[in-house]
């Protein structure tokens, strides 16, 4: 059954003018229904059509859950390749450009995002060999995927779900090096259903028997334990956060256990505490992928690690210009109530919080729980203003989400673009006060907004 997408399009952003492969697949956007497909059954007459591609991947690292799952892939990448392996690395949904999605792995150095023009071609290809059957564009773009990752050697494939797990277009992949579940929370409700049993069922359904399987760290413990019962019902050796692995914050280090022994690393290159067990879950997925990374080699993963919009700070381009001299600015991704909490606990742990005023600029599908999202920021933020997202259909009107952070206990105000509030803050600034601290956040797409009109887009 195809359910309607929360956002039936993604217009090309000026940066992807002339783009071959944006060419291709807005010609599949237009053609296709704009939505996903809750079984595996089109996806897999598209890879035999193709030769089955996803039958020669290198070993895969498949990364499910409702949070966590990017950072899980971007620090795998990262103790991968100061290992001097090639990593391909597949994500989304993208910030900017379709061509973030399909990293390929190179034995020169870091991996690269696909070339404009191997991704045309991969897209024609994939799409020719469907030859306009009923389809989705993520399932197409998922069987280009494996063409890539098919076509390119290799050491490791990453591979980071979609939605869900169980019917996701990923979950063709019969035997991965291992399964990933990053922690559960409620998102995506109205495909994969409203209580975080039904949730942790769609995310379990990428374990596979006798495939070992890392469970990162859940909050909730009906998820843990809808995890484990299926990984023992599976016979799939386990590695639990909490139980087999963890980490801890020590001295400004990062202290990871795991029946290995103990390894003192430098703090993740990511904002958060909440990245520690992120952090953690990486390193035993790669350890269990049967990869092993040496002291020296995760010293120097942990200070390399890139992760897009989960809280960046924006220190170049002209957004972060036009607010008053000291400022910080950050861009954090996260759009449902389990992602801001952590977010929120991030800006808390800063040390000059009390002195520095905290302003949030929001934009949000309508398809999220904005009341909760807004929630997690109460007693934090002075003001917040709410933004359009013209990138999607489905954002929320500014005047409507203001009143929803007003009914989270928040002062809101809607405002015509993320430009016009940094510009209000910058010539407005009280300068006897400390520059403040602004978030950008709710969004994905918003994200992907602001790292376009900033030229900053992820590299």
């Amino acid at each position: 059954m195809t359910i309607p997408a929360p956002s039936p399009s993604e217009p090309p952003h000026p940066l992807d003018s002339g783009s071959e492969a944006q060419y291709e697949i807005d010609k599949l956007m237009a053609l296709h229904p704009k939505g996903f497909d809750l079984s595996l059954e089109r996806i897999t007459r598209l890879l035999e059509r193709l030769g089955n591609p996803h039958e020669r991947l290198p070993p895969a690292i498949h990364v499910a859950g409702t949070n966590g799952k990017g950072s899980c892939a971007a620090v795998s990448r990262a103790l991968l390749e100061a290992d001097g392996k090639s990593v391909h690395v597949h994500t989304s949904p993208h910030l900017v450009r379709w061509h973030e999605r399909f990293r390929l792995g190179s034995k020169d150095g870091p991996g690269q995002i696909v070339d404009d023009a191997v991704l045309a071609d991969a897209v024609r290809r994939v799409a020719d060999a469907n030859g306009g059957e009923m389809i989705t564009v993520f399932e197409i773009l998922t069987a280009v995927m494996f063409v890539l990752f098919s076509e390119h050697p290799a050491d490791v494939a990453i591979v980071e779900v979609g939605l869900g797990g169980r019917f996701d277009a990923t979950n063709v992949i019969k035997s991965p090096a291992v399964s990933v579940i990053m922690p559960i929370g409620l998102d995506h409700e109205a495909y994969l259903g409203d209580r975080i049993e039904l949730i942790a069922m769609e995310k379990a359904g990428i374990m596979k028997p006798g495939v070992p399987v890392v469970i990162g760290y859940q909050e909730n413990e009906v998820a843990r334990e809808v995890l484990t019962d299926t990984a023992e019902r599976r016979g799939c050796p386990m590695a639990v956060y909490g139980q087999d692995f963890f980490a801890f914050e020590e001295h400004g280090r990062m202290v990871f256990q795991s029946q290995a022994g103990l390894m003192d690393l430098p703090l993740p290159k990511l904002a958060g505490r909440h990245q520690l067990s992120n952090a953690a879950a990486a390193l035993a997925a790669v350890a269990t992928a049967g990869f092993e990374i040496q002291q020296e080699t995760a010293e120097r993963a942990m200070a390399e690690i890139i992760w897009p919009a989960r809280m960046q700070r924006l220190t170049e381009g002209p957004f972060p210009a036009l607010l008053p001299a000291g400022s910080e600015l950050w861009l954090d991704g996260g759009h449902n109530p389990h992602a801001a909490m952590m977010v929120a606990e991030t800006l808390a742990g800063m040390q000059d919080r009390m002195e520095r005023p905290l302003f949030l600029i929001a934009g949000m599908l309508n398809t999220k729980d904005t009341d909760g999202y807004f929630g997690a920021f109460e007693g934090m933020v002075r003001h917040v203003f709410t933004v359009p997202i013209t990138d999607s259909d489905a954002g929320v009107d500014p005047e409507v989400l203001a009143e929803s952070a007003g009914r989270a206990g928040l002062t809101a105000q809607p405002m015509k673009s993320v430009e016009e509030v940094l510009r209000l803050l910058g010539e407005g600034w009280n300068r006897l006060e400390p520059a403040p601290r602004v978030l950008i956040g709710g969004s994905l797409y918003l994200a992907g907004e602001v790292l376009g009109d900033n030229g900053t887009p992820p590299q």
